[in-house]
């Protein structure tokens, strides 16, 4: 799978309320935060295997192919949901049905509850505990044989222990915020089948971690930052400016002067010169 540019043609979100509701007008590309969308409460089965065929958009191919696959979407940004829903949730091209979305914990697990689709797109850093306390509140529901629901973290974040964290809490795969929509697709249908599916670089990760017998020693310091201000440390080491930071996370300058303050403070840093160092040291950049 290409790690290129991301989801593009993303479309102005709709002005619903974000109360969980029911979409019956159909599969928006702007559903309410927390709602189930189109035909949600009906069960969506795929008519088959695709047939053989040449080198076309796999997204079509899929819809062609008579191909369906049920999604959730569940990430704390409304404009990345929007971009999302708008790259692949047209389901007559790409044969993926979006049936509900979410913006934190609690919302993920009751649309996830309410409409048990087949494959839940998952962010990494939620409010509420993040995508692990998702999965560990839907442990039952993937564990169903009958109609087990999947998980696939999508996230901006590459960091280790944020791929191993939802990893072991039984996501079946993992990619950055950089796919394209093509691949996304693709990597929706193969978590659909069971196959476990990462970025380039994040799959030598997980086989590290479930190679070693040892657990990994605790950072304090580490432990003392937030999810995000720990997103906020990598980029600032990578060089990254604030304005960059802002715009990869979906967040203003100001939240970002922010979070930086906070990461110097909790850290006893002077400047983000010692904190790249800090995080180089670390080997979190």
């Amino acid at each position: 799978m290409s790690d290129v540019n991301g989801p593009t043609g993303r479309t102005p979100a709709s002005n619903r309320p974000e109360d969980a509701a029911v979409d019956t007008a159909g599969t928006g590309a702007g559903a309410a935060t927390g709602s189930v969308t189109g035909s949600a409460a009906e069960s969506v089965a795929g008519a088959g295997a695709p047939t053989g065929s040449t080198a076309v958009d796999p997204r079509t191919t899929a819809a062609e192919g008579g191909r369906r696959v049920r999604v959730v979407l569940v990430d704390d940004h409304r404009m990345f949901r929007t971009g999302v829903q708008a790259e692949i949730g047209e389901t007559e091209r790409t044969g993926v049905e979006v049936v509900g979305e979410a913006a934190d914990v609690d919302q993920a697990v009751t649309v996830i509850t309410a409409t048990r689709p087949e494959v839940v797109l998952l962010d990494v850093h939620l409010p509420g505990g993040g995508g692990v306390e998702v999965l560990r509140r839907c442990a039952p529901l993937m564990a169903d044989a009958r109609q087990p629901v999947r998980f696939l973290a999508l996230s901006v974040s590459d960091a280790a222990e944020d791929v191993i964290g939802v990893i072991r809490g039984g996501a079946r795969g993992y990619v950055t915020k950089t796919i394209t929509g093509t691949d996304l697709v693709n990597s929706v249908f193969r978590v659909q089948e069971g196959d476990a599916v990462f970025s380039p670089r994040l799959a030598g990760f997980v086989l590290d971690a479930f190679a070693s017998t040892d657990a990994p020693p605790v950072d304090e310091d580490l432990d003392r930052l937030t999810q995000r201000e720990r997103e906020v440390l990598r980029l600032i080491a990578r060089g990254y400016a604030y304005k960059e930071i802002a715009k990869q996370l979906f967040i203003s300058v100001k939240t970002v002067e922010s979070h930086v303050s906070a990461v110097l403070r909790k850290l006893q840093l002077s400047n983000r010169h010692e904190l790249t160092r800090w995080a180089t040291a670390r080997r979190l950049v």
